[in-house]
């Protein structure tokens, strides 16, 4: 099934759209879970089915070729995420939305729910890798709490408005708001990607023969109509903080401090928001070896080049000790290892100029490697930034391709995962997405201090040793900001998605893995065999079978 996605300014056909979406949304909201896994199953064969158009046409619209190794970024970031996700939370309904939790653990006022591995797959596809969802201290682990309570809500209509740069936030967040939310939903695509909606409709066609979900194109007008609809309840953003001010406060920036001194907002209806972050590295000293420095360097130049460096989790901060012996070593290692990564279409509107102003900001800035290719800016690093509250470059999301140096005065691991912590959580902009890098003699030694620092980290998600794409793409862990943000200061946003778990009260995710892995991680971008890793792990995932482990694990050891 393919549907026409009424055109921006064709409000009569909109307005039908959502009066569709209101006269569904009661049977909806009463829809057993076994009928609603059963749907969720549904999509997943046809979304492998359109899986190769979607990447060819991300692929040509970002200027990667199709056949090229780095098309695995986009299986993976596209069909495999929402495929992956769709599958666990049918798994999760078969269990009466009250999964089995490999583990808990408590630790104070606070519950910590292990959630991978939770199978020999897990095991198996992240080995060494283990992830964790960390309750709101004081609330209990309590699950699918729609599936539990009696709603006192009418059936409601949701509002999505989608993201431009990852392929799978759209559907996922839509999925959310559908299995979760109990509302049926409008998603209004961005302007930069919504070439992508047929693919979406064709894969995604159950729920839309259902009558549950429909898929809108067109720019600001569109999203203003939808948002102010009578009929749309409830909204959910991926995109800045600015776009929410925008449509929460209005368009003219020199109300926005009245009104919310005020709090009187333009449109005052309940809103979930993802708003992106200045994510740091913590680089933690400790006896690195010269492969130790090289692998990092490359860890965290592929954390800033995927996707262009357009994602809310690209590494912007790098947070180093400048009393640290091999301090030196690695920033010139890294600054390398950038400069040998090819520049890639700076495709998201915008970029030329986000990046003509840190120019304008840092003179200093290194722009690495040769002349970058047409339409390409150069990976450019900014070294020596001061660590104090206002500064440019940890308050500024880039989304473009600089990553700032801060170098604490300090040489001991201890000091450094106090000061460092204090600089995320009081200086750098956003709460959603941190990296701490630590070597496991390291994290022995100052074992205590280590686990104070995660405790303390005010972020959604936390990678230790791993690049945060992981906490979004792996599913069953929380996706969104610290919570505590409201509409007056809303930062990275407010709610969380993903969860397969269905954690009624998710505070943060953490995801640990290995210092060294093995295979190579798929977000390493000199991964040489991610193209046929993206296709297999996708296959798997829509229906896994040992019979296709081999294929996936031997595509990895080739990378």
């Amino acid at each position: 099934m393919t549907t026409e996605a009424p055109a921006a300014s064709d409000r009569r056909q909109l307005d039908g759209m959502v009066a569709g979406l209101v006269d569904h949304a009661a049977a909806w909201r009463d829809t057993g879970m076994a009928e609603r896994a059963g749907l969720l199953r549904a999509c997943i064969p046809r979304l492998l089915e359109v899986a190769p158009e979607w990447v060819d046409a991300a692929c040509r619209a970002k200027g990667v070729s199709p056949a090229s190794p780095l098309a695995g970024e986009e299986w993976i970031s596209g069909p495999m995420v929402t495929i992956r996700l769709i599958r666990l939370l049918a798994e999760s309904l078969d269990r009466q939305a009250r999964p089995r939790v490999p583990s808990m653990t408590q630790r104070g006022e606070q519950q910590i729910a292990t959630v991978v591995p939770d199978s020999l797959y897990d095991r198996m596809f992240y080995p060494g890798v283990s992830a964790e969802v960390w309750l709101e201290p004081g609330k209990p682990a309590t699950q699918g709490k729609i599936y539990r309570e009696t709603d006192p809500n009418p059936a409601a209509v949701g509002l999505v408005l989608g993201a431009g740069n990852i392929a799978s936030i759209a559907p996922t967040d839509a999925i959310h708001k559908l299995f979760v939310e109990n509302q049926t939903v409008v998603v209004k695509m961005n302007p930069v990607n919504e070439y992508l909606t047929p693919f979406f409709e064709r894969g995604l066609a159950p729920l839309i023969e259902r009558g549950v979900l429909r898929f809108v194109c067109g720019g600001i007008e569109t999203g203003h109509h939808l948002c102010h609809h009578p009929a749309v309840d409830t909204i959910h953003l991926t995109g800045s903080d600015r776009t929410f001010d925008a449509i929460v406060w209005g368009p003219d920036r020199n109300e926005h401090a009245q009104r919310k001194a005020a709090d009187q907002p333009v449109l005052d209806k309940p809103f979930t928001a993802e708003l992106g972050c200045v994510t740091p590295v913590l680089v933690v000293p400790g006896p690195w070896s010269g492969g130790d420095l090289d692998f990092q360097a490359r860890n965290v130049a592929s954390m800033v080049t995927h996707n262009v460096s357009f994602n809310c989790t690209a590494a912007k901060v790098l947070v180093t000790a400048g009393g640290w012996d091999r301090h030196d070593a690695f920033r010139r290692r890294l600054a390398t290892r950038l400069g040998e990564i090819p520049t890639r279409r700076a495709y998201y509107p915008g970029a030329a100029e986000r990046y003509a102003r840190f120019l304008e900001q840092y003179p200093a800035a290194q722009a690495l490697g040769g002349a970058p290719a047409e339409g390409a800016l150069p990976w450019t690093l900014i070294p020596d930034v001061p660590a104090q509250r206002g500064e440019y470059a940890l308050t500024q999301e880039a989304f473009c391709g600089v990553l700032a140096e801060v170098a604490l005065p300090v040489d001991d691991p201890g000091a450094f995962l106090e000061k460092a912590v204090a600089l995320a959580n009081e200086d750098i902009w956003g709460t959603l997405s941190c990296v701490m890098l630590i070597h496991p003699a390291t994290r022995r030694r100052y074992e205590k201090e280590f686990r104070q620092a995660v405790a303390a980290l005010r972020y959604g998600g936390i990678g230790i040793n791993v690049w945060t794409g992981v906490n979004f793409g792996i599913g069953s862990t929380s996706w969104g900001a610290f919570p505590g943000h409201g509409r007056q200061e809303i930062v990275s946003g407010v709610g969380t998605v993903h969860n397969t778990y269905l954690f009624d009260h998710p505070q943060k995710s953490v995801v640990y893995g290995p210092f060294r892995p093995f295979p190579k991680p798929v977000w390493m971008a000199d991964h040489r065999t991610l193209l046929a890793v993206g296709r297999r792990v996708t296959a798997f995932e829509a229906a896994p079978s040992p019979l296709k482990v081999p294929g996936v694990g031997l595509a990895a050891a080739r990378g």
